[in-house]
């Protein structure tokens, strides 16, 4: 198990390329399925911001994240952060604020989402959009 918080900031490393490719900033999110769909990450201050596809992940570890090859994504997906987003039910009901979540770092599926009310099974997640993460009502 590895925290949303825990990958911010680790290099991202590939094989045969010589340096870091950058660091992670944020981890995207498929609510659908539960599951990480890409990694975001920036190389230096000035430096563009870079969207790996989860799938070249290898591994996700405390010291890195390690991509099989650095082929971004040629459309990025929407940034939508999941932490500090807010929580809302499928009727309307507010549910606080998504402070962090688990991952399993070997195939990117949410463990947990843990927020400023408790903590969320992912099979209750509906939709990640600009405003809040929709969450199914008891």
């Amino acid at each position: 198990m590895m925290l949303f918080s825990e990958a911010r900031g680790l290099p991202v490393t590939a094989p045969g390329v010589a340096g870091p490719l950058g660091t992670v900033t944020s981890l995207g999110v498929d609510a659908a399925s539960a599951r990480i769909s890409h990694v975001r990450l920036r190389a230096g201050r000035l430096r563009r911001e870079t969207v790996l596809p989860w799938d070249s992940v290898t591994t996700a570890g405390p010291g890195a994240v390690r991509v099989r090859a650095p082929t971004p994504l040629e459309q990025a997906p929407p940034r939508r952060e999941l932490l500090g987003h807010r929580v809302l039910t499928d009727t309307g009901t507010e549910q606080g604020t998504v402070l962090d979540a688990a991952f399993d770092p070997a195939t990117g599926r949410l463990l947990a989402l843990f927020t400023s009310r408790g903590e969320l099974p992912p099979a209750r997640l509906l939709g990640l959009g600009d405003h809040a993460l929709v969450v199914r009502a008891y």
